[in-house]
């Protein structure tokens, strides 16, 4: 077992290389070959837009930072000050700790970074958090566990955000989103309602060209998870079980400094922690287990 002191683990296996980051437990970088699959940051830059980071106890926005759980009403800290809204979990910025670190050329390299969600404001939960990089031949396989450590039940819900890059302007991406249903939002993005797709601007389930759509939407209604872009510089693609990640986060990026689209897989939708809508509620020594996979 191969240990390093300094907080970047790279793995190299199958014709990729990733590097994963105690930082927030996140994917730093990956490549296929010569291109990046990914946006990348460096060890000592500010992870921008969430960046290859890991979304728990929740995904996305709870409205207003305010729920209600087991009778209780919460208020979370709000990171969104400019929507009001507290924005993607407690775990994207914290620091993980490295538990296993396996890198050989050519072999199945893997890397595991544990982190304990402790009661915070407005999430009295106390959640061990587990991820798991692993490299193959079929791309960078991620998994995430979830194990309800304290003496209450926890809402819960996870995801990841990687901004994927098929080349310099989205708008020039081919978009393949299986996803019949779309979830349609306010000024704020605060939900509004959920509809069919072919009434919108954002029906790709034939897949077609992105140019001037701006989305920031989540998707549902997948026929199978995956989403699948293609562009100048070649394909990418995010897969995983759509029965335990039944939503997708598109985000094109319009009018941020900042290039790729961000395919999110989410255990839920954005307020699920208001609205119930596939919310995981954890029990006593309860895990959840979500994995996906991203490959060129």
């Amino acid at each position: 077992m191969e240990m390093t002191p300094v907080p970047g683990y790279t793995l190299l296996g199958g014709g990729y290389h990733a590097v994963i980051s105690e930082r927030g437990g996140a994917l730093r970088s990956l490549r296929h070959g010569d291109r990046d699959l990914v946006t990348a940051w460096g060890e000592d830059d500010p992870i921008r837009y969430y960046s290859g980071t890991l979304l728990a106890p929740w995904p996305n926005r709870v409205v207003g930072g305010v729920y209600s759980f087991g009778g209780e009403r919460h208020s979370l800290t709000v990171n969104e000050p400019e929507r009001g809204h507290a924005l993607h979990g407690l775990a994207a910025d914290r620091p993980w700790r490295c538990a296993e670190f396996l890198s050989l050329e050519d072999e199945r390299g893997f890397v595991r970074l544990t982190h304990t969600v402790e009661p915070a404001p407005g999430y009295p939960f106390r959640i061990a958090l587990e991820v798991r990089y692993a490299l193959s031949a079929e791309g960078l396989a991620t998994t995430l566990n979830a194990t309800n450590i304290g003496e209450a039940a926890a809402p819960y819900g996870c995801g990841s955000h990687p901004w994927l890059l098929a080349g310099a302007d989205v708008r020039e991406y081919e978009l393949d989103l299986p996803a019949s249903r779309v979830l349609l939002t306010d000024e704020s993005l605060a939900p509004r309602a959920v509809e069919d797709v072919a009434a919108t601007p954002y029906d790709f389930r034939s897949p077609r060209v992105v140019g001037d759509t701006a989305i920031d939407n989540a998707f549902t209604g997948l026929t199978t998870g995956r989403v699948r872009l293609r562009g100048p510089d070649g394909e990418v693609e995010v897969f995983w079980d759509a029965a335990t990640m039944p939503w997708v986060q598109i985000c094109t990026g319009t009018g941020l400094a900042h290039r790729g689209l961000a395919v999110e897989p989410m255990t839920c939708p954005p307020d699920a922690f208001n609205s119930g809508t596939d919310l995981v509620v954890l029990k006593p020594g309860d895990t959840h287990r979500a994995t996906w996979t991203i490959r060129g």
